[in-house]
């Protein structure tokens, strides 16, 4: 392919309204809505205080995606929190954040998903007992694959997929919702217990507290991504905050009806004991259909790898062709119009952090990081509401709503640090920080700035992929 054609490649605009909405919502609902409620009830100690951190999570979800929109009207171009760094802060914090997401949060959340997706598909064959790791592991390999396989092959073809499996995941969802309802029309309001004792037992420890939070925004993850691929978006400047108030409030009053259908089925100890609260719903309730649930969750957790996957490997391939990575990673293929590149690149590390993965040490360490990362993007809508207010949008949210959002991600970020500490936070904030390792020498000073030109063009003869241009 010659230079002149190469010119102008470019992602396509595939993802419309409804597309936009099932990678919301899709990516949102999945493994964590079946898995954190106990981790939830189990930090905070009684089943009234837990309802109240699923409503704050969907309340300071909303707050936090509406200042993303309102970043993404101004900075109309793919990357999320990478690109909204960059261009208020400068390159060397959207640089941690290019590290950072690429190297650590996106595969270890990618990994984290697949595990859980493969927990639940094996669940069935072994009744009673916990499954073989290397079982489970392998299951996860394999469906990291079969997801970037789709991503690659065609944008069109991913979405469709997304849409589907959000459709197949909210009617899990209502199912159990249908259950709870049922429950309570036989044995009456009684069956969640008595009022008077819903918060008895509750922890007002702040690292309690802290972890409880980060359990429930696990499940609330994915708001973001549209914001990383705004310009496959059609329309973005409507669709974006459309899809995102019309998924966000969606999923918040699932999860709650969802919460209180596990209360009315299972007593807190039973759910605080349970390895997997929607499998020990579905066989209290639905007996020997039981293991419909395990399917369910499996099918939710495959969505949500989708969607991850469809976003992650935007931040990669931004970050590339902002010059912060290796450039054979901002090439998009020439046929497909799929970054196959950053997509591939990201499924590798992926794999490395499946290996070691542990679910709930890999929740904790990407609720952390992530949380410090959300706070700096936030703060720079607010430099920029305070200092530079005549800048275009299209989209402008209240002063107080950035500012809220700031005090909770420094909540989240201090609150494990201050009232437990451990060694794990420091190893997070050293890791971020061992970005500028590589930041100063090979992208501020440029040393050897033709260190991969060999190897890049090989790939890009063997992967058939080219520069890509923005799409704004």
């Amino acid at each position: 392919m010659t230079s002149n054609e190469n010119k102008g490649l470019r992602l396509k605009r595939e993802v419309g309204l409804i597309s936009a909405i099932s990678l919301v919502a899709g990516t949102m609902i999945g493994s964590g809505i079946f898995m954190s409620p106990q981790f939830v009830i189990s930090n905070v100690g009684s089943p009234g205080a837990s309802l109240i951190i699923w409503a704050v999570c969907g309340l300071l979800t909303v707050c936090a995606a509406l200042s993303y929109t309102e970043l993404g009207t101004m900075f109309r171009e793919s990357g999320g929190e990478f690109i909204y760094l960059l261009r208020i802060y400068g390159p060397l914090p959207a640089f941690f954040v290019a590290y950072t997401f690429t190297i650590v949060l996106k595969p270890a959340s990618i990994s984290a998903i697949a595990l859980s997706l493969a927990q639940y598909a094996v669940a069935p064959f072994y009744p009673g007992c916990m499954p073989p790791t290397l079982v489970v592991k392998c299951i996860a390999a394999v469906s990291i694959l079969v997801v970037v396989t789709i991503n690659m092959l065609n944008v069109r073809f991913a979405m469709a997929i997304q849409v589907i499996f959000l459709v197949a995941k909210v009617v899990g969802l209502i199912v159990i919702v249908i259950g709870g309802i049922v429950t309570m029309a036989q044995n009456g309001l009684e069956s969640l217990g008595n009022p008077d004792t819903s918060f008895e037992g509750t922890t007002l420890e702040i690292s309690a507290i802290g972890m409880a939070l980060f359990q429930g925004f696990w499940s609330f993850a994915g708001w973001y991504n549209l914001n990383f691929v705004l310009e496959e978006v059609k329309n973005p400047e409507v669709n974006l905050p459309r899809a995102l108030m019309i998924a966000i409030p969606m999923v918040t009053i699932l999860y709650l009806l969802v919460n209180i259908s596990y209360l009315a089925v299972m007593t807190p100890r039973e759910m605080m004991m349970s390895s997997a609260v929607a499998v020990t719903w579905g066989n209290k309730v639905l007996g020997s259909w039981g293991w419909v649930m395990s399917i369910a969750a499996a099918l939710s957790s495959f969505g949500t790898l989708n969607g991850s996957f469809f976003s992650g490997g935007r931040i990669c391939f931004v970050a590339a062709r902002e010059g912060h990575m290796p450039s054979i990673l901002s090439m998009a293929h020439v046929h497909r119009f799929t970054p196959s590149p950053a997509l591939m690149f990201t499924s590798i590390i992926a794999f490395i952090v499946l290996i070691p993965g542990d679910f709930q040490g890999i929740i904790n360490f990407f609720s952390f990081a992530s949380w410090f990362f959300y706070g700096l993007t936030v703060s720079g809508l607010l430099y920029l509401k305070i200092k530079k207010s005549d800048l275009p949008s299209t989209y402008k949210v209240p002063i107080f709503i950035p500012i809220l959002v700031i005090l909770v991600a420094v909540f989240l970020v201090l609150a494990p640090i201050i009232d437990n500490p451990q060694l794990e936070y420091l190893y997070v904030t050293l890791f971020i920080l061992s970005g500028s390792l590589i930041y100063f020498p090979f992208i501020h000073f440029k040393l050897c700035p033709h260190l991969l030109d060999k190897l890049t063009v090989f790939l890009q003869l063997l992967l058939e992929v080219a520069p890509a241009d923005k799409n704004v």
